[in-house]
């Protein structure tokens, strides 16, 4: 049955009201769509970035390209010599070179996720610009990021669990907070 949550901070329909603002955000703040590049941080934050890149392209009338990301390379939690080596982190096929980089992930916590990203987004090029979209930013903030795009400030404790859900992986939509349930941190 799963744990239950502690609270139901946003609805299948919420969670597509943010999409759809931020998706209008970056267009009004990049004046276009052109030179964007989303880049979702695996998995929720790669589903997220697709579905913000197709409400783009809805409103633009064209799509900014879109990759996935694998930042297990570049995590800190994990001692050099056991991270994953020679695993593509990013598709070979994205050139960030001059672009506007768009980051997306669904909860911004202590921000070594996010760091780790841009280690790994720099690693591939120069980007013109590198940005940042989170669902929700939950505080708690141990690297000096700060997002460009939010979706949802909550507040919360480090006993608790913030799940942004999506069809994909949860068979669900929404965005919830649960307990820890003994688990320790997350990045």
């Amino acid at each position: 049955m799963g744990i239950q949550p502690k609270a139901v901070i946003m609805d299948k329909d919420g969670l597509r009201r943010v999409i759809n603002r931020i998706s209008f955000e970056i267009v009004e703040k990049n004046k276009g769509a052109e030179e964007l590049t989303l880049i979702g941080i695996r998995r929720r934050g790669a589903v997220i970035a697709r579905r913000i890149a197709d409400k783009i392209s809805e409103i633009e009338g064209m799509a900014p390209e879109c990759a996935e990301i694998d930042i297990t390379p570049y995590r800190d939690d994990i001692p050099a010599g056991e991270r994953q080596k020679g695993e593509s982190v990013l598709d070979s096929r994205i050139n960030v070179t001059g672009r506007k980089v768009i980051i997306v992930d669904d909860v911004l916590f202590t921000g070594r996720t996010v760091r780790a990203a841009m280690n790994a987004v720099l690693d591939r090029g120069r980007a013109r610009c590198v940005q940042l979209a989170v669902i929700v930013d939950r505080g708690h903030r141990e690297l000096p990021i700060r997002p460009d795009y939010i979706g949802k400030n909550i507040p919360t404790s480090l006993s608790e669990k913030v799940q942004v859900q999506v069809t994909e992986y949860d068979g669900k939509e929404g965005v919830v907070i649960l307990p820890l349930a003994g688990r320790g941190q997350e990045i």
